[in-house]
């Protein structure tokens, strides 16, 4: 019986702790300027950083809500920006 109640505890904890993990990921506040390391990268056509990978992965449920602001979708809607966005291995969002 002792084993099941710890088999019960240690399932608890998981779905606790994949609860807390969903939450910290959708709590990631859109802010374009998190952006700001991929400049290079987009405007030179040069390798995006591994910073610019991580934020544009951290930011990519913001995506469309940039490409609908007229000053931001005229910079990340660029074959340049598809580029790094492709470098980094996040899908261009499709809007």
């Amino acid at each position: 019986m002792k084993a099941s109640s710890s088999y019960v505890a240690v399932c608890t904890l998981l779905v606790l702790l994949l609860a807390e993990a969903q939450v910290t990921m959708a709590a990631v506040p859109c802010n374009p300027t998190q952006l700001s390391s991929c400049v290079n990268a987009i405007t030179s056509n040069t390798k995006p950083s591994a910073l610019c990978c991580s934020k544009i992965k951290e930011q990519k449920p913001c995506l469309c809500t940039y490409l609908k602001n007229p000053n931001l979708g005229k910079f990340i809607n660029t074959p340049n920006a598809r580029r790094v966005a492709s470098t980094c291995g996040t899908p261009y969002p499709k809007c």
